[in-house]
């Protein structure tokens, strides 16, 4: 079996469902040893004693320095740490004006930012922090590389989205100034922009309504598939030359605006 991250660990945040739980399977079974930093109240623990004995689970917030920290250290003290994936994140239903006529909710606004954005700078800075200390495993003094999670609403965000958009805007913005601010430590940053896949977040909608939205996009014409997220991952951390991108991986979906 092909094991491209034996005797290395990552991180991976939001790590105990959807795209996050497909990564955390697809790295430990290419040999890493893999940390999962998710909220208490997710499956984390489950999921890992599923996974393993070369998973384990961290229970936290990835807004907590502290809480980060923690999980970095139990990452370097398994073995060199090189990966980071960073999944956390979420959304909620905000417009400028709602349809009572009241201004948008500058509180939900503002806890979408805080999550997305300044969670991901938290995470960001200090995992990199963390791999600049590893030793070198490539001539090229390689040390590791960064794959962040945005969205296509990134670029096409639809009415009611306008707090996810801006965080996952910002996510891509950070991508290009991450890869050149860390090159010279030899860590490369990349973000896949996902389009529209079956994860729990989709699980309590109507299957009339899913099958809509599968067929919206042009092809394949259906959801994607967590394990393809995951592969793509895997990808972005082997390839040297993958440095600096955002990728969508969305089947030339272009959102509408509802």
């Amino acid at each position: 079996m092909n094991q491209p991250f034996l005797n290395t660990s990552a991180l991976i945040t939001g790590g105990a469902s959807g795209l996050g739980l497909a990564t955390a399977s697809a790295l430990v079974k290419g040999g890493a040893n893999v940390v999962i930093l998710d909220l208490p109240s997710s499956r984390g623990a489950e999921v890992c004693e599923h996974l393993g004995p070369t998973a384990s689970f961290v229970p936290g917030n990835v807004l907590e320095e502290d809480d980060v920290r923690r999980a970095l250290a139990q990452a370097s003290e398994a073995a060199p740490f090189r990966w980071l994936v960073h999944c956390a994140g979420r959304g909620a239903p905000v417009r400028l004006v709602e349809k009572d006529g009241s201004p948008g909710s500058l509180s939900s606004f503002a806890e979408v930012i805080q999550l997305n954005v300044i969670g991901t700078f938290n995470v960001l800075r200090l995992a990199a922090a963390e791999i600049a200390k590893t030793a070198p495993h490539k001539e090229s003094g390689e040390r590791g590389a960064c794959v962040l999670t945005a969205s296509v609403a990134a670029f096409e965000g639809q009415i009611g989205q306008i707090p996810y958009s801006a965080g996952k805007a910002a996510i891509v913005g950070m991508t290009l100034v991450a890869a050149r601010d860390l090159a010279q430590r030899g860590i490369r940053v990349n973000t896949i922009a996902p389009g529209l896949f079956d994860t729990p977040l989709l699980a309590r909608v109507p299957e009339k309504v899913k099958a809509g939205l599968a067929a919206s996009v042009p092809f394949p014409a259906r959801l994607g598939q967590p394990e393809e997220f995951a592969k793509l991952v895997v990808q972005l951390l082997e390839n040297e030359m993958l440095n600096g991108e955002t990728i969508r991986l969305d089947g030339a979906i272009r959102m509408q605006p509802r």
